[in-house]
């Protein structure tokens, strides 16, 4: 697939199979987040790979809104970043989040983005301590999200070029805008 297909391809999708994925398309998955760019080369992502449903499902309860996609995935990356390495941690992470995400719509596989940082639990609990508890997550290391990833369960539509609004392009100043 050509890299403009595989975005218009790529959907947030929270509905999977029982379908596992393979070690194979693990590891690619994790080789493009490796690929992915972070500022001055300080590399201070880190991806936690995890499959064990009981702990999918604590992941899955750390926030009481859009993170139940985990409980049916048959995998779940945690993203984390070294704050200690680097200042630009959150950017280097959500650049290996979009290349995991785009590798799995290359392999035929769905994926949603879990967001961490900065999301609270009804009660106000932040879901990032939930998930730094359940992970081990030394201090130091601030969590950016979570990426649920599964066989999809129905066939998905590519968004149309047609379909694209171009009003938030801009040239030269904001107030230029196409129309």
């Amino acid at each position: 697939m050509e890299l403009m297909e595989v975005m218009r391809r790529r959907k947030s999708v929270r509905n999977y199979t029982d379908e596992p994925i393979t070690e194979e398309q693990l590891a690619k998955i994790l080789q493009a987040a490796m690929l992915a760019p972070t500022s001055r080369n300080f590399l201070p992502t880190n991806f936690i790979v995890v499959r064990d449903k009981e702990l999918l499902e604590k992941l899955a309860d750390a926030k009481d809104h859009s993170s139940g996609m985990l409980k049916k995935a048959a995998c779940g990356i945690v993203v984390c970043g070294d704050a200690e390495k680097s200042d630009t941690w959150i950017e280097d992470c959500s650049i290996a989040m979009t290349y995991m995400h785009l590798m799995a719509t290359e392999l035929g596989l769905g994926s949603c983005w879990v967001q961490t940082r900065m999301r609270k639990k009804n009660d106000g609990t932040p879901a990032e301590s939930l998930v730094r508890e359940a992970m081990h997550i030394p201090a130091g290391y601030e969590i950016e999200g979570i990426l649920s990833i599964g066989a999809v369960d129905r066939e998905l539509t590519p968004r149309d070029e047609k379909d694209l609004k171009d009003a938030r392009i801009h040239y030269e100043t904001f107030d230029s805008c196409g129309e």
